[in-house]
């Protein structure tokens, strides 16, 4: 699989990442371990380098995704992230310096390695100043046990305030087919700094697969089940985007998934999407997304498939946005 090169300071990666959360939460009860070591293995197999986590997945996410790399370690980039009270997203926001260096302390321990290659605030804490963030992380890089800063649902604003201090590698927000808020100020002021971005989502929670309906149901413990765009009447109104999008497939020889992954490595030769999944087939399929080349015709095939749609319902519940924000 092609390289790409994210930020300003040497991190290269893989042109599509791996998206670890669901492994553990998120989508359900947790995937089994040893199955999920041999899905994290085949990733690496398939060419990919680039594996997400975060002390807000649990500390089962980040031993499991350790361990499994354990054996490649030299040879893949792992990214982990800070931000939140007790590393519970529900309690609010806590990047306090003392707490980010607690927070990489233990994520070195739980991930059995020395150094964490990619080290993201998880989301902006009001309450601290960016510049002490950045500090903060800058010295963990001096120290040697970062290599490489990052920041995730950001604003321009922030982005700005923290690259003065410590060089940003890397942006995480959600940017995929049907969430393209990133592109009024953020993917501007990335390209003007050289910041390289990763969606996270870019199959829009699993959408954009083609493989859910109006009908489907989700798993106790599955947060699509509360959010407003997998409303049942939403996701019936949303489909007509995933019959714009299978056309374009059929024409291609590829799946919705790999047309939606395409269309963001299209965008910018600075953007690595990390799609989850659990399954190996899913994994192969995404990894496929990599050999689709979009052509210009293409492109605005799709632009034209997406202006036809109103994409109904938030993405987020409002209690949910609350707590991002807190």
């Amino acid at each position: 699989m092609e390289k790409r090169k994210l930020g300003p300071v040497g991190l290269e990666v893989s042109a599509l990442g791996l998206g670890c959360m669901g492994m553990n939460r998120g989508y359900g009860p947790a995937a089994d371990a040893a199955e999920a070591t041999r899905l994290i293995r085949a990733a690496v197999d398939l060419g990919i380098t680039f594996f997400d986590t975060a002390e807000a997945y649990g500390e089962a996410n980040e031993q499991l995704v350790g361990s499994a790399l354990a054996p490649v370690r030299e040879q893949v980039v792992i990214a982990t992230k800070f931000g939140f009270k007790e590393g519970d997203p529900s309690l609010g926001q806590d990047s306090r310096p003392v707490r980010i260096r607690l927070v990489a302390e233990q994520s070195l321990k739980r991930l059995g390695t020395d150094h964490i290659d990619l080290f993201y605030q998880h989301r902006v804490d009001p309450n601290v100043p960016m510049e002490d963030v950045a500090g903060a992380v800058q010295d963990l890089i001096k120290e040697g046990k970062v290599k490489y800063f990052g920041l995730s649902e950001a604003g321009s604003e922030a982005i700005r305030r923290a690259h003065a201090v410590q060089p940003v590698s890397a942006l995480q927000s959600e940017y995929s087919l049907w969430w393209r808020e990133p592109e009024q100020s953020v993917l501007p002021t990335l390209e003007a700094l050289g910041i390289g971005f990763v969606p996270f989502s870019p199959l829009g929670r699993g959408f954009l697969t083609g493989a859910i309906t109006a009908d489907t149901t989700f798993a106790s413990g599955d947060m699509r089940s509360s959010l407003p765009r997998f409303a049942a009447e939403a996701r019936q109104a949303n489909l007509t985007l995933i019959t714009l999008i299978k056309q374009l497939a059929d024409r291609k020889q590829a799946t919705p998934a790999q047309i939606a992954l395409a269309w963001l490595l299209a965008q910018k030769p600075w953007i690595v999407p990390i799609p989850g999944t659990t399954k190996l087939p899913r994994l192969q399929e995404n990894v496929g997304a990599a050999s689709v080349a979009l052509e210009p015709d293409d492109l605005l095939q799709l632009e034209q498939a997406i202006n036809q749609v109103a994409i109904q319902g938030a993405r987020y519940t409002a209690q949910m946005q609350q707590a991002i924000n807190r």
